[in-house]
C-alpha cells in the first residue's frame, strides 16, 4: 500500500502542476480568437486562425482532463451516487474506472499509431490553406492521454485504498 500513496502522490502533484499551467491557456486561445475576429473585420482574413485555435483547444482539453479527473470535476450521473457512501462510491468506481483505463489503451494505441504515420510520410500536413504539420498536436495528445491513463490509475488506486477502509486525502 505504500506503493499505492507514493503512486497517488506523485501523479497527483504532476497532474495537478500541469492542470494548473494549462488553464492559463485558455487566454492564449482567446488572443488568437481576438485576432481572427479582428483581421476578418479590418484586414485580409489570416489563414491560421481557426486551425491554431482548434489545436489549442485540443490541448486545452488533453492536457487539462487529468486535473479535472483529480479534483473530481468530471461529469458524472449523480442520481443516485451522492446519496452513497464512501465505500460505496469507491467500489463503483473502481470497477468504472477499469472502462476508462482500457478505453485509454486503446485511444492511445490509436494515437501512437496515428503520430507514427505522420512520421512516416515526411510529416502529415493539414489539408486546408495554412498547411500546417499535424505531428506536434498528435504528440500533445498523446502525452495528454498517458497522463490521463496515469490519472485513472491513481483514482483506482484511491479507491482500492479506500475499500480497504483507509483514508485517502482529496485535493484541494
Amino acid at each position: 500500500m505504500t506503493f499505492f500513496r507514493r503512486y497517488i502522490a506523485l501523479v497527483d502533484a504532476m497532474n495537478r502542476a500541469i492542470g494548473r499551467v494549462t488553464m492559463y491557456g485558455i487566454f492564449a486561445l482567446m488572443g488568437v480568437l481576438l485576432w481572427s475576429s479582428i483581421s476578418k473585420t479590418f484586414f485580409n482574413p489570416s489563414l491560421w486562425t481557426l486551425e491554431m485555435a482548434q489545436f489549442m483547444m485540443v490541448g486545452y482539453y488533453i492536457l487539462g482532463g487529468p486535473y479535472s479527473i483529480q479534483m473530481g470535476s468530471n461529469v458524472r450521473m449523480d442520481l443516485l451516487y451522492g446519496e452513497w457512501s464512501t465505500r460505496r462510491k469507491a467500489a463503483v468506481d473502481s470497477v468504472t474506472v477499469c472502462f476508462l483505463i482500457f478505453y485509454l489503451v486503446v485511444l492511445l494505441w490509436g494515437g501512437i499509431d496515428s503520430t507514427a504515420y505522420s512520421f512516416k510520410y515526411g510529416g502529415e500536413r493539414s489539408p486546408t490553406a495554412w498547411r500546417p504539420y499535424l505531428w506536434p498536436i498528435k504528440i500533445v495528445m498523446c502525452v495528454g492521454i498517458v497522463l490521463m491513463l496515469l490519472q485513472a490509475v491513481s483514482e483506482l488506486f484511491k479507491d482500492i485504498l479506500r475499500l480497504r477502509g483507509e483514508e485517502v486525502a482529496d485535493v484541494v
